[in-house]
């Protein structure tokens, strides 16, 4: 394995963690600043979802092939509908008191939406080791910079929220270092197993993609919306789409 996928999988595990120690200087902020906030990243992952995830997945078909995307979009958002069923029992990992108080619930939505991140981590990470086994390395590193450029906000939106709810910071590390791990593994394995990754990423894709369209659906624009802010949130969501979008653009 030559030196470039090592320096490749570094980087887009260092760029994650350095969004996580961005997101960790933010400590207690009003209601409605948090509220904003999390519109803001629902916003950026909508349309990472979406741009980032479903698009190409699509793109990697043929006509015949598109219901591999779509089985892709349903497996996601089934796995994360059977965990938002085991959600209420996952609070104890973080730390938090068992009993049921606003901090518990708004804990559980905030694990449920990490998880959805980290799911998407590593067919991101199979899709720039599979541009490196192709042996294009000039696309490969523009794919690589971009995912970096993307995985620093993405880095924020895991650790803020967690911070926010309460849990506490050597939990908050631990599922940092875990979901810049996976996009970490996610480039390796991608370069190694070459055709098969290949063929498995559309649906790879497809299926991040659904579980975070769930998550944002079900769990992120509810929450925003029910303490009275729900029109600042809706803006912050758009910009959080614009913002995605322009990252997208300008990485190209």
């Amino acid at each position: 394995m030559n030196n470039e996928i090592w320096i490749c999988a570094a980087g887009l595990g260092l760029s994650s963690l350095l969004g996580s120690a961005l997101g960790a200087l933010i400590k207690n902020i009003p209601h409605k600043w948090n509220d904003i906030f999390l519109g803001y990243c629902g916003g950026m992952m909508l349309a990472a979802s979406i741009v980032c995830l479903i698009i190409p997945s699509v793109e990697m078909l043929d006509g015949v092939s598109l219901w591999q995307a779509l089985l892709g979009v349903i497996a996601g958002v089934a796995i994360i509908s059977m965990l938002d069923h085991f959600t209420p029992h996952l609070h104890r990992l973080s730390g938090l008191e068992d009993m049921e108080h606003h901090s518990t619930k708004s804990a559980n939505r905030v694990l449920l939406f990490v998880m959805a991140i980290a799911i998407h981590k590593f067919p991101e990470g199979v899709a720039t080791g599979i541009s490196f086994d192709g042996g294009d390395s000039t696309g490969s590193y523009s794919l690589a910079i971009a995912i970096a450029l993307q995985n620093i906000p993405e880095g924020m939106v895991v650790v803020t929220p967690l911070i926010l709810v309460g849990i506490k910071g050597l939990r908050v590390l631990l599922v940092s270092l875990s979901v810049a791990l996976l996009e970490t593994v996610g480039v390796i394995a991608g370069y190694m197993l070459g055709e098969i990754s290949s063929m498995l990423l559309p649906f790879l894709l497809a299926t991040a993609g659904g579980a975070m369209l769930y998550v944002i659906s079900d769990e992120m624009i509810p929450e925003t919306h029910a303490h009275g802010f729900e029109k600042l949130a809706t803006y912050a969501l758009i910009a959080g789409v614009m913002t995605m979008l322009a990252i997208e653009k300008f990485a190209e």
